[in-house]
């Protein structure tokens, strides 16, 4: 399976948003992931599609906690070199 990350440019770098691949490789939707987080859709497409300006620690929190995973493994952030 091929990984497609969404990538958003910034000023000093760019961030990358996994939760869509990280999703597939379970065999999870967006909406078993919100029903089973009582996470909003919408916070969940914007980490989805990285249309966001603020992360919400507790949401990652949730998220991670559900995924057994990290918040690396959901966003990570690139700096320029």
């Amino acid at each position: 399976m091929k990984k497609e990350f969404i990538k958003i440019d910034i000023e000093n770098g760019y961030y990358l948003f996994k939760l869509k691949n990280i999703l597939a490789e379970r065999n999870i939707s967006i909406n078993k992931l919100m029903r089973d987080t009582n996470t909003d859709f919408k916070v969940l497409k914007r980490l989805f599609y990285g249309n966001l300006v603020r992360i919400d620690i507790f949401v990652l929190a949730r998220l991670c906690d559900y995924l057994n995973c990290t918040i690396h493994d959901i966003i990570e952030y690139v700096p320029n070199k």
